[in-house]
């Protein structure tokens, strides 16, 4: 027999034994990691109740209203200028002070209007002395008619010569009327009564009637006004809501970022056109501002209060939950300790609570806290009652280990 024939069977015996020893600890290192996997498997626990806070459906009456973004706007505002021309000799005023109507606020250089005003009077005068001498002579030429000594055209060219010098001490009157006025108008006085603003112009300076700048801007802010806008829809809403109450409706003005109530107000316009570019209508409130918490060119949330709604289901505004379906809620089922998913119809969300139309009825439980984790028939414990529910599952655990 060659014997490189038998090294060569041998070698080949040798390398199947080999692969024989490895398939089958394969084999076994499988069928043990299997065996593993099922064990751990078999000792994993059911899912634990998610953790959960409730709050019940309520029955309450809550107030209808419209809410939309504010301006402060002042009552009333009053750029004072000059009407005439002249010096500005002094301010009244301190910036940032609140005046009264009348009140004067500055002093231009008079001299030039009250020369002005004298040299009207002393016109006048003398006119009237010259249509009291006409006066005179119309009598004479009267007496002289009568007496066949004088003609009627004398006395009727004294007549019209009467009814001219009368018409010219009119003009006078009127002339010095003008020079008066101009004269006042040195003094300038509040139009309005409110909160002053920066001087515009320093003692000194010339000022002109047809300057634009003016002198000082005078803002009334107590009262004080909000211009709001809502959607057109609320146009119909707003004046149903006034032909049923027949008072001012009420309307609240809150700080943009801190929800701070500002002030209360009444309606005191609806704008009488929508604005077809934003789909919205104008209005505006009045309200009281004694101390001054709202401010002109402030950003608030205006809220117009429409009437009132008796007996809404009202819930948490963290129960309200939203998907492409449309908007729902978890409730939650007593029997069972599980939820349910319940689609709900919504009317309004202000202040944290939602008014509900549809889909609940008083009483029933819903999920404010804890949603993140539910899906339908999710099992629930009750915040602050489910410490001994962890408890227990972890105890079965711990037997069941003990028991291995």
């Amino acid at each position: 027999m060659n014997t490189t024939s038998l090294n060569t069977g041998s070698r080949w015996a040798i390398a199947a034994a080999a692969a024989v020893v490895v398939g089958g600890g394969a084999l076994w290192a499988f069928s043990h990691d299997a065996h593993a996997a099922d064990s751990k498997d078999a000792k994993k626990p059911a899912d634990a109740p998610v953790v959960i806070k409730v709050a019940a459906v309520k029955v309450q009456d809550m107030p209808i209203f419209r809410v939309g973004i504010g301006t402060v706007s002042p009552t009333f505002s009053v750029t004072v200028k000059a009407r005439v021309d002249g010096q500005l000799d002094a301010v009244g005023f301190t910036e940032g002070q609140d005046v009264r109507k009348g009140q004067v606020i500055a002093k231009l250089d008079p001299r030039t209007l009250q020369a002005q005003l004298l040299q009207a009077q002393a016109t006048r005068a003398k006119d009237q002395a010259t249509l009291a001498n006409a006066r005179v002579d119309l009598q004479r030429y009267t007496t002289l008619v009568g007496q066949d000594a004088a003609t009627q055209q004398q006395l009727d060219t004294q007549k019209a010569l009467v009814a001219q010098l009368v018409a010219t001490v009119k003009n006078d009157d009127a002339a010095v009327n003008y020079a008066q006025v101009q004269l006042d108008f040195t003094t300038i006085t509040a139009p309005i009564s409110g909160r002053t603003g920066a001087r515009l112009v320093d003692p000194g300076n010339i000022v002109h009637a047809a300057d634009t700048t003016g002198l000082v801007v005078i803002n009334q802010i107590d009262p004080i006004s909000v211009l709001f806008t809502l959607p057109d829809d609320a146009v119909q809403d707003t004046n149903r809501a006034l032909a049923k109450t027949k008072k001012p409706l009420l309307v609240s003005a809150f700080a943009r970022t801190s929800n701070e109530l500002l002030g209360v107000g009444t309606l005191t316009l609806v704008n009488n056109q929508i604005d077809t570019t934003s789909g919205t209508v104008q209005m505006k409130a009045s309200f009281p501002n004694p101390q001054h918490n709202l401010w002109p060119g402030q950003f608030v949330n205006a809220r117009l209060v429409l009437g009132t709604y008796p007996k809404a289901l009202t819930i948490p505004e963290a129960a309200v939950q939203r998907s492409q379906s449309g908007v729902y809620t978890y409730v939650v089922d007593e029997a069972t300790q599980t939820v349910r998913n319940q689609t709900i119809s919504l009317v309004q969300i202000e202040d944290g609570v939602a008014i509900i139309n549809s889909g609940l009825s008083a009483g029933d439980k819903v999920v404010v806290d804890g949603q993140y984790k539910l899906k339908p028939g999710s099992k629930i414990v009750l915040a602050g009652r489910g410490a001994s529910a962890p408890a227990a599952g972890g105890a079965s655990t711990s037997a069941a280990g003990d028991g291995k």
